[in-house]
């Protein structure tokens, strides 16, 4: 067995490329006759400092990319913006045999960019030189020393790759190494692990969920926020429940700095928990949806799903080729579907709360009850209308909310139990419903009224008056039996 002094530069390099492909440390120590411990500290000096070699590479004689594996690094990023330099430099260790630095890939990834006329790569550079900046900024305020994130190997799954992606929107995680193992020494040896290792402790950045003792849901962890969601945590619902509110501002701040606010940073936190991260949650915990009448959650993405798709099939070689880039190429995925999210709550979904606000203050100006809303346009309005009741100690008041929808066409909706729920406070009057046009007319004596849904929860006039006054005679139809 050699030492670890004995093993040569080149014999280092296949070490750290068999344990990128997914070789365990026992293996590779087997079949390359050397020491555990030995391989050991070199995979784990490569995790920490991106190096596995004996001495430190000489400036003047650095390694050099030819043009081919330079084009294959455009194609790279241009396939996929949100790649990090190191996975690239670790893409290049593995298929090319070269080791570069996050600063050297930088410098190949602008001078080709900008020496190609394609729009393609011209989109790639305006996205490298912009993720480059915000690198930069992060760099700056992170620690010298590169971070490691841990989470497990094999099969990977929606709770994981997102969890990773929000660490890495974060200043100190911005450049840190992903570790993907079960071996707990090298676990033992990250900065943060998720998903893996049987332990939840905050003080020591261990977030796994998997251990019989671990009950913690949002809610218990977050009582302040007064959440209804008490579903068992994920790695990313621990993740987001500790780190969520930094990561929407460290988002927001590049992307839309107008929204960086505290009211609005904690409506989209609790929002981006209720439409996305409880759904992954209780994917990942095999929740039973419904309990009774109403649903427990809502599957509204299908995200985890739709990562599973990034694995290897269950017939192609074990362990997976390229498993680091299928993760990789997962991350992006997920990250850009929690940023559109995160960037649709913000933009849209929050200011429609002046609307509904405006709406809710209005309301006896509409009619007499206070229970018929009009909005001065459509917008997102359900969340903010159950929010403003609790907040203004009005729970239950609105019934039905009317709408302008487009010229000649006027809408009544019925307020529903809860956003998802298809059960709504009150009906439109059970005799119209299914009913159209002129036969609607004569039934209901209301002219304009053109349809109401079989179901009752909404229905069409062609004028304000008529709308309105479809609302106010549901109001006063007979409760259904």
């Amino acid at each position: 067995m050699g030492r670890r002094a004995d093993v040569s530069n080149e014999n280092r390099k296949k070490i750290v490329r068999s344990y990128l492909d997914r070789t365990s440390i026992g293996q590779i120590a087997r079949d390359m006759n050397i020491h555990k411990s030995t391989v050991s500290c070199i995979v784990t000096k490569y995790l920490k400092t991106g190096s596995y070699c004996k001495e430190r590479r000489q400036r003047n004689t650095p390694k050099k990319l030819n043009d081919k594996q330079i084009e294959a690094i455009r194609m790279w990023v241009e396939q996929d913006l949100y790649i990090s330099l190191q996975a690239i430099a670790n893409r290049c260790l593995r298929e090319f045999g070269v080791e570069v630095s996050k600063t050297t890939v930088d410098k190949y990834l602008k001078t080709v960019c900008r020496n190609s006329q394609t729009a393609a790569a011209k989109a790639v550079m305006t996205s490298a030189d912009n993720a480059m900046s915000i690198n930069q900024e992060k760099q700056e305020a992170a620690s010298t020393s590169t971070l490691t994130i841990g989470t497990h190997d094999g099969i990977f799954h929606c709770d994981e790759v997102l969890a990773c992606f929000m660490l890495q929107q974060l200043p100190q995680y911005a450049t840190a190494q992903i570790v993907r193992t079960r071996d707990q020494k090298l676990l033992d040896q990250c900065d943060i692990v998720v998903d893996v290792g049987g332990t939840f402790d905050r003080d020591r950045h261990r977030y796994d969920h998997h251990q019989a003792s671990f009950n913690e849901t949002f809610r218990s962890l977050r009582p302040e926020l007064g959440s209804r969601w008490d579903i068992r945590l994920s790695s990313a619902g621990l993740v987001y429940t500790f780190f969520g509110e930094e990561v929407l501002k460290a988002i927001l701040e590049q992307k839309l700095p107008s929204a960086v606010n505290p009211e609005c940073l904690r409506a989209v936190y609790r929002k981006i928990y209720d439409g996305l991260i409880s759904e992954i949650d209780a994917i990942d915990n095999g929740v039973p949806m419904f309990e009774g009448g109403e649903p427990r959650y809502n599957i509204s993405t299908h995200l985890s799903a739709r990562v599973g798709s990034f694995n290897a099939a269950w017939n192609e070689p074990q362990p997976a080729p390229n498993s680091l880039e299928r993760f990789e190429k997962a991350k992006a995925y997920v990250g850009k579907e929690f940023v559109d999210k995160i960037m649709y709550y913000a933009e849209s979904w929050w200011p429609a709360r002046d609307l509904v606000t405006r709406a809710l203050a209005n309301r006896k100006s509409v009619h007499e009850s206070g229970e018929i809303l009009e909005l001065e346009q459509f917008c997102p309005w359900k969340e903010h209308l159950y929010q403003l009741e609790e907040e203004q100690n009005l729970p239950g008041v609105a019934k039905y909310v009317i709408y302008f929808n487009r010229e000649n066409d006027w809408r009544v909706i019925c307020v529903p139990n809860q956003p998802s729920s298809f059960v709504c406070r009150k009906f439109l009057a059970k005799p119209w419903r299914g009913i159209r046009d002129e036969a609607l007319e004569q039934l209901s004596g209301i002219p304009g009224a053109n349809f109401v849904h079989q179901s009752g929860f909404i229905g069409g006039n062609k004028t304000r008056e008529g709308v309105l006054q479809m609302a106010v005679d549901s109001l006063a139809a007979p409760e259904e039996k």
